[in-house]
């Protein structure tokens, strides 16, 4: 809960998140891009997790948008940081293109799915941004879901 969580969470104190995203943009991506063949660029590169992984992977945006382009966002626990909101409102992406799949399962918490769309609302307006988004009614906060996804992700995420 807090090694994900780049904010303060009343019910597990700090949150590590920041530092997290850091080592990703600043360690591991040129790690990755300086011993393979990658396309380096923002456009060529996304990040993808699931509850809060999914909060991670969208701050990783928010933070470093000349590293990642994009994101996978599977049932996020974005109640864990309602700062998020914030920091989406005031992100500046300028001109890039953007790419955000969002997935839910109705059978989550019960703000799951507004929680989403109020994510998915908050991009849009900043107009430049793809956004697609899944609810399946019976899916459950579990990997059996997210797994039953993630193509569905991979194809949008590449095209």
């Amino acid at each position: 809960m807090t090694e994900y969580n780049p904010y303060y969470y009343k019910d597990y104190g700090k949150g590590e998140g920041n530092e997290y995203v850091d080592f990703l943009a600043l360690t591991l991506k040129p790690f990755i891009d300086k011993n393979f063949r990658t396309l380096k660029d923002s456009a060529h590169t996304f990040v993808a997790g699931s509850s809060m992984g999914a909060l991670i992977s969208l701050y990783a945006v928010v933070k470093y948008p000349n590293v990642f382009g994009g994101a996978g966002i599977f049932s996020p626990a974005f109640d864990t940081a309602p700062k998020i909101y914030d920091e989406i409102v005031a992100a500046k992406w300028g001109n890039g293109f953007r790419r955000f799949y969002f997935y839910a399962g109705g059978e989550e918490s019960e703000t799951m799915v507004n929680d989403m769309d109020k994510m998915i609302a908050a991009i849009e307006k900043k107009g430049q941004y793809e956004t697609h988004r899944v609810v399946s009614p019976i899916g459950k906060h579990n990997e059996a879901a997210w797994s039953r996804e993630f193509g569905h992700f991979y194809t949008f995420i590449i095209r």
